[in-house]
């Protein structure tokens, strides 16, 4: 079993541990410390020995932060975890506060905070947060403090151990290109800028570059190191002895020299006079401080790595392409169980989760979830990020809708998708929804757009048909999506927030709109489809990139409204079965077979 389903967090843990954090800010002198939920690795899903968030307050969230004063804490959540916030921690200890506006530093600016001293740990936070945390704190009349001991650190006594994942190469067959290919290109783009080396702090980035994967974070193969790689293309990969296999320095080869990790300090300190590339916004303020305290000049500009991650080689689509078809066949086996055993309204959510999970285990080449299922029933489904646990778990019942987002890594790939279907009979209600949902979906796998575009330009695509029934939903539209490596990777961005990145040609991006009705049900389709090369169209005069679908696997029939849908929505919807019938026909059989044919027919 690759997930379990025990109760995480609740508001007795921080009836237990605020305390003992506060113990430890008054010995170090500080009236208050922001608590972030990212790591020194600015990771989204943690280690558990990095949980210092939940460890202080009970709340597991993906995303949050918080502020703890000696009278005073505040959790801060975004739309996704209103409730699991309000269910997770103690209301007489914390107020919940929205993300984005006014978020935690939006709070901390609107306070009367005279001569408080608030602490941070540089190593948990960008400088440009620290930046943003600094002038909030100063027109709340407060300074900031950044600590050398964390006092969540010291305070835990029963702490977790880091995580010591083995770090085995990753074959080229599914890279497309080799690390020394790779290196060569950064190092060209840094001697453009002038710039003697990089700083890597992403494991993403480093597990890209250097053709190499781990397992120190849940769902995710990423190893937890850091690199160096310098203008020539030569490298220093900085990684716990303890993760070293057979055959790694062979695979790095000569011009990577493998270095422990708790060596890295005192190499950064030796690249005094050098001019080094450093990510303002993927690394900590540590890494800023600990170079110019060694006269190092900082040349600040986005990871070198982030883009040509992001912009897949023939290769690493090839492989989404293959593990999407895998991964779809056990999908469609699943939702064929949904339709028929899954329709007496005796199963639960976690019976469901198990059950798609074990659909995936008879997979070829399965090396874990990509993240822990989101298997919502009615109201459940309303909660975006859901987690199923033994105290939630809820029977699929009669008359609902049962939403369920997950996904799985395979060497390669890394696959994400959501199906929404009915339980019983749906309420008109409910197809007009997921209609409106559907509408959103199409437009934006119709799309075709300009050079330059970016996701923000894109995002009112998936909502306009919802705006229009003035609905919305409280999430983004599209993240980006690695291959083999995380479930959620940047810099693109389909979103209402402003993204700077054009959509370029072999990005991998999510698209899927919801609807969330609170108490009742929640609603998503997601596939995955990414970026192609502008091409002509007929008449035009500009050529056009598109999108290309990755996912394939059919849709809910008896929640589709076609009067809702035009003539081109319809022919979408008949096109996509035929596609899902062509990629995922020959992976089944028998009733499940029968099913799939049904299930794709014309409308």
């Amino acid at each position: 079993m690759r997930q379990n389903f025990d109760v995480k967090g609740g508001p007795q843990i921080g009836r237990q541990n605020l305390p003992k954090l506060r113990a430890e800010m008054a010995k170090q002198g500080l009236s208050g410390f922001y608590v972030p939920h990212e790591d020194e690795f600015q990771n989204e899903y943690l280690p558990d020995a990095n949980e210092r968030l939940a460890w202080i307050s009970g709340f597991t969230g993906s995303y949050g932060s918080a502020m703890v004063l000696a009278e005073t804490a505040v959790l801060f959540i975004d739309g996704r975890y209103t409730i699991q916030a309000a269910d997770q921690t103690d209301h007489d200890l914390f107020e919940r506060v929205a993300v984005p506006d006014p978020g935690p530093f939006g709070w901390l600016a609107a306070q009367n905070l005279t001569g408080a001293i608030i602490g941070y740990d540089p190593a948990l936070m960008t400088p440009n947060d620290v930046a943003t945390f600094t002038a909030a704190a100063t027109k709340a009349g407060a300074r900031v403090k950044s600590v050398t001991e964390n006092p969540i650190d010291l305070a835990w006594s029963e702490r977790p151990d880091q995580p010591q994942a083995p770090v085995h190469p990753h074959a080229i067959e599914h890279a497309g290109t080799s690390s020394h290919d790779k290196r060569q290109q950064i190092a060209q783009a840094l001697r453009a800028d002038k710039a003697d080396a990089a700083i890597i702090t992403a494991p993403a980035s480093i597990a890209w570059l250097f053709n190499i994967r781990g397992g120190d974070v849940a769902c995710s193969p990423l190893p937890l190191a850091r690199a160096v790689i310098r203008s020539d293309g030569s490298a220093e990969l900085f990684l716990d002895p303890a993760k070293e296999t057979d055959g790694l320095r062979a695979h790095l080869g000569n011009e990577v020299t493998l270095t422990p990790y708790t060596d890295l300090e005192p190499r950064l300190r030796e690249l005094k006079g050098q001019t080094i590339s450093l990510d303002p916004g993927l690394a900590s303020a540590w890494f800023f401080q600990t170079l110019e305290d060694a006269g190092a000049t900082i040349l600040p500009q986005m990871d070198p790595v982030q883009l040509p991650k992001a912009c897949k080689n023939a290769a690493e689509l090839q492989g989404s392409a293959a593990a999407h078809r895998r991964d779809g066949a056990a999908i469609t086996r699943f939702l064929h169980w949904l339709d028929t055993d899954a329709q007496s309204g005796k199963i639960t959510e976690i019976d469901a989760a198990m059950k798609l999970e074990s659909f995936r285990n008879e997979l070829p080449g399965l090396q874990d979830l990509s993240f822990e299922t989101i298997s919502g029933a009615g109201p459940n489904g309303a909660l975006p990020h859901y987690r199923v646990n033994s105290a939630s778990n809820r029977l699929l019942e009669r008359g609902s809708l049962y939403l369920v987002d997950s996904g799985g890594q395979y060497p390669d790939g890394t696959t994400d998708i959501t199906r929404t279907v009915p339980i019983g009979t749906p309420s008109a209600d409910m197809i007009r929804h997921y209609t409106l949902v559907l509408k959103g979906h199409i437009a934006l796998d119709r799309v075709r757009f300009p050079e330059g575009t970016t996701g923000t330009h894109l995002d009112i695509l998936a909502r306009h048909a919802l705006w229009q029934a003035g609905l919305d939903y409280d999430h983004g539209t599209g993240h980006g999506v690695g291959v083999y490596l995380g479930v959620h990777e940047g810099p693109q961005r389909i979103a209402k927030p402003w993204n700077a990145i054009p959509l370029a040609p072999g990005m991998i991006v999510s698209n899927e709109p919801g609807f969330y009705k609170e108490g009742a049900y929640g609603i998503r389709i997601e596939n995955l489809q990414y970026v192609t090369p502008p091409e002509p169209i007929e008449g035009g005069e500009r050529d056009m990139l598109g999108f290309e679908c990755l996912t394939f696997a059919p849709l809910a029939r008896g929640l589709i409204d076609t009067g809702l849908l035009s003539s081109e929505e319809r022919d979408w919807v008949d096109d996509y079965h035929q596609r899902v019938m062509a990629e995922i026909g020959d992976l089944v059989d028998g009733e499940v077979k029968d099913w799939l044919n049904a299930a794709c027919a014309a409308l």
